[in-house]
């Protein structure tokens, strides 16, 4: 029997599941907070589950297994307008940590907060929607949705001791409730057998994981939905627990190879304690000026990690007491001179400090203003202490808001207070400052373990772009690493030079996932002499279009935003039946029904008016944003090209369809309508490619590329053309006249469609000159025409006819793509093969002309044929 997880997998796989979000999630989300795609993803699964799912288990319960610093709680706001639209009014939101449940409940409910989740006003079919904190759901409106935050211990004080106004077991009968479990792996003590339990775990199994199961079962539709990034699934008994309650699993290994995450390095230096920490604060000054240099608003924060809060009885080097380190941190600093950067400076053997000072240089700042500035930044006020529950209490809502612009920390001394619930996107640099090991066989031991899981939650991306069609939230210079602002796509973990350490610091950082297996390599790809020799390079163009704010100009009907939009409605017969139970051998039979399609042009114009009227969403005003050649809202209600030939299949009793009243019609109206607005909301993109095309020079996109590929020889990943072991894909690019660059590391599809070209070359060079294939390096995108995504096509090929009587320039888009790949990128597919027909380009130059073709995708299982014969077609060989 497959898992619910391979289940949903297949069904996402063959595009059974919904790929649209409902507005009434998309419209109250906080439009800053972008929802990415594998949180889409999420979603559409929780929506499958909930609605159409046949084997649905009541009442229910799912995990969300999702890597550190993946987003969880901006799914969890929209999994609850999701839900509150399917009825559930009631949210309780538990974890094990107090400090998370301020941090949450803020992000929640502070509209002021940075991170705050909602949009400005909560609207559904154009009603407002209140968000309220409660204590119990005694007197809560179910209009509202209403959050009741508590610890898991403290939920089960409430229950077990009750006490007037406070919440009681019976709040939950006879309405569904809905559990947020965050950091949900703490409440599985119960999963575990009695002799893996530990001591804290066996007194937990008659309190909290109890009391939470209790809430559960106490209505057949309660939902508890798990989020948490280290569920122990290796664990026999919690892999059977979660069978069939596994919704959807991210892991932290995927966050990162997807881009989400920042590069981890690790930093060993033969320094004192107080060296390696003035090392780390020039990087961090590095990285802000880098990001000032591009007009970027950037604070880097670093950790100072210590390990103890109190003095040890007996002095110990190793014993490293937090607020000790951050008096002598501040003397330091206070007492900086440029010489004693110089010194830094001159025995620094790690190369990003010499290319941090290398970078100062050019850019005129001196020693001396060096020293004053960092004396200005990591100052006693720019300095936050984080050891004890009490001031990680007191200080946790400004270190949880490290990014806002009105937050001055640059530096931040902890313990373990940050290990768990710690939400930060622009720490940079991590400073062990202690130097201990307690592996054990071999294996990295729990404070190990635990630092690489500090260093997981310390590697979230900061989000920032350039231009628009920079991709905000991922790493952008991967396959760019000598741009300067690659320094801030990396996380540096900070350490004494200890050998034994980082090999079992590695080994915990590839268990978890935020550190690959084996260590790319930088790889340099350079542009062939012969080809910068040529007079293509000199001359040549380089197609691409752009993406721009969708203004709906070519939409002049509903069908132009949605395909042959039709629509259900179900009459109440009042139908209804006494049955003995017992007595029946079978199901009790409904009165009998018919379905009949109605216009709903047909039901007049007072009517619908009136029904328009009742949905905000068709205020003429807003109307024209969607429709902008619409003339009036008489022309909307009577127009074919609007609701005049929407077609609604009505299924009732034949004397009602016979005779349907008004009720009834503005029943089926205000269903439709209502339906209608999603509907138009959904397919009306925000941005759209544009079917311009305007030429770059060639000489001028086209540059050597520094980039960075995962090793693995056996695999074929990461290897040149050269050296692969696989002699179907072998060749020697060197000498290709026609391939641009020296090299090409790509996949195996990859390597194979160059293969496929190079076999083409001699039947092209009858035809063609100028025969140049070109591997896209992160050097351009193009934007699909539908919703204006962003696309960086594998390869292009450059020909010029020889046969016309003006030299007629093709170039032609190239994608490689794996069997398991195609579906989730189908409209990549779909886009490539509307280019050629609908692309303009208005450039007119003498005697030359240009074609712009894409290429269905190329793949040797599949569509290989398909691609041979486009390819053939478009070439006409």
């Amino acid at each position: 029997m497959p898992t619910l997880k391979e289940e949903l997998d297949a069904l996402s796989k063959y595009g059974v599941l919904k790929t649209t979000l409902p507005p009434a999630v998309l419209d109250n989300l906080n439009p800053a907070l972008a929802l990415r795609d594998y949180q889409k993803q999420a979603l559409f699964r929780l929506m499958f589950y909930v609605t159409d799912y046949q084997e649905r288990v009541r009442p229910t319960q799912l995990l969300f297994h999702m890597a550190t610093g993946s987003g969880k709680t901006l799914i969890m706001a929209a999994a609850m307008l999701y839900l509150y639209q399917q009825g559930y009014s009631n949210f309780i939101f538990f974890v094990d940590s107090t400090t998370i449940i301020e941090k949450t409940r803020d992000n929640f409910l502070n509209p002021q907060s940075s991170k705050y989740l909602f949009a400005p006003q909560l609207k559904l079919d154009g009603q407002r929607i209140a968000l309220q904190p409660v204590g119990n759901f005694q007197a809560a409106n179910e209009q509202d949705i209403n959050i009741l935050f508590s610890t898991i211990q403290g939920l089960h004080t409430m229950l077990n001791n009750p006490r007037e106004n406070a919440l009681t077991y019976s709040d939950f009968a006879g309405q569904p409730i809905v559990l947020i479990s965050d950091e949900a792996h703490h409440i599985n003590a119960l999963t575990k057998s009695s002799q893996q339990r530990n001591a804290g775990e066996a007194e937990n199994i008659n309190t909290w994981e109890a009391t939470v199961n209790r809430i559960f079962q106490s209505h057949p539709d309660n939902l508890l939905l798990e989020f948490t990034a280290t569920v122990e699934l290796s664990h026999p008994a919690v892999a059977e627990k979660y069978r069939d309650k596994l919704l959807y699993d991210y892991p932290l290994k995927q966050f990162r190879e997807d881009g989400y995450s920042k590069e981890v390095f690790t930093l060993q230096a033969d320094l004192p304690q107080m060296a390696r920490a003035l090392q780390a604060v020039v990087i961090s000054q590095y990285r802000k000026k880098v990001a000032e240099r591009h007009g970027l608003h950037l604070k880097p924060v670093i950790l100072m990690k210590s390990n103890y809060v109190n003095p040890p009885k007996t002095p110990d080097p190793n014993k490293v007491v937090s607020g000790e380190f951050r008096a002598a941190f501040e003397q330091r600093i206070a007492a900086l001179t440029a010489a004693d950067l110089a010194a830094l400076r001159d025995s620094a053997q790690s190369q990003l400090v010499q290319s941090a000072f290398a970078f100062f240089a050019a850019q005129g700042i001196s020693l001396d203003n060096l020293a004053r500035e960092i004396q200005a930044d990591f100052g006693p006020d720019r300095a936050l202490s984080v050891d004890s529950i009490s001031d990680s209490e007191a200080h946790q809502l400004l270190v949880n808001s490290l990014e806002a612009p009105d937050n001055p920390i640059r530096v931040v001394f902890a313990v373990e207070m940050l290990n768990e619930g710690w939400d930060v996107l622009n720490l940079f640099d991590i400073v062990r400052l202690y130097d201990t090991r307690d592996a054990k066989a071999g294996k990295p031991g729990k404070t190990t373990i635990a630092e690489a899981q500090l260093i997981g939650r310390g590697a979230r991306y900061y989000p920032f772009q350039l231009e628009d069609a920079q991709l905000r939230f991922q790493r952008k210079f991967d396959d760019d690493l000598g741009n300067d602002l690659r320094v801030i796509e990396e996380l540096y973990y900070h350490s004494a030079h200890n050998p034994r350490y980082i090999q079992e610091l590695h080994t915990a950082l590839v268990d978890i996932g935020i550190m690959p297996e084996r260590q790319a390599r930088q790889l340099t790809l350079n542009i062939k002499d012969s080809f910068k020799q040529s007079k293509f390079w000199e001359q040549g163009l380089l197609f691409t279009n752009e993406r721009v704010r969708n203004d709906n100009a070519d939409v002049f009907a509903i069908q132009d935003t949605l395909t042959a939009p039709r629509y259900t409605h179900r009459l109440r017969t009042g139908y209804a039946q006494d049955t003995a139970l017992l007595d029946s051998p079978g199901l009790p039979q409904m009165g009998e029904t018919h379905t009949r399609t109605l216009i709903l042009g047909d039901f007049g114009v007072p009517l619908l008016r009136t029904a328009l009227a009742r949905l905000p969403f068709y205020e003429f005003r807003r109307l024209k944003t969607y429709f902008p050649h619409l003339a009036s809202i008489t022309e909307f209600i009577t127009s074919a090209a609007y609701l005049g030939q929407v077609k609604i299949d009505v299924t009732g009793a034949p004397a009602q369809l016979d005779a349907l009243s008004l009720a009834m019609k503005m029943d089926i109206a205000l269903d439709v309508l209502r339906a209608l607005a999603d509907d138009v909301q959904r397919g009306t993109p925000t941005f759209r490619g544009t079917y311009e095309f305007n030429p770059l020079a060639v000489k001028a996109c086209i540059k050597d590329r520094t980039i960075n590929r995962e090793y693995d020889l056996a695999a074929d990943k990461g290897t040149g053309m050269r050296e692969t072991a696989n002699p179907d894909l072998h060749a020697d690019l060197r000498a290709a006249e026609w391939y641009v660059y020296d090299e090409n590391y790509g996949t195996s599809e990859e390597k194979a469609l160059v293969k496929f070209i190079q076999g083409q070359i001699p039947a092209l060079q009858q035809k063609y000159t100028d025969i140049y294939l070109l591997r896209n390096e992160g050097l351009f995108q193009i934007y699909d025409f539908a919703e204006g995504r962003p696309f960086e096509p594998d390869f292009v090929l450059f020909l010029t006819d020889r046969a016309t009587g003006q030299a007629l320039h093709y170039q032609l888009f190239i994608e490689p793509k794996g069997s398991h790949l195609v579906p989730h990128d189908q409209w990549k597919n779909d886009f490539l093969q509307q280019i050629e027909n609908r692309h303009r380009i208005t450039l007119t130059l003498p005697n030359r002309d240009f074609k712009v073709v894409g290429l269905p995708f190329y793949n040797t299982e599949d569509q290989k044929r398909i691609f041979e014969n486009a390819f053939k077609d478009a070439l006409r060989l």
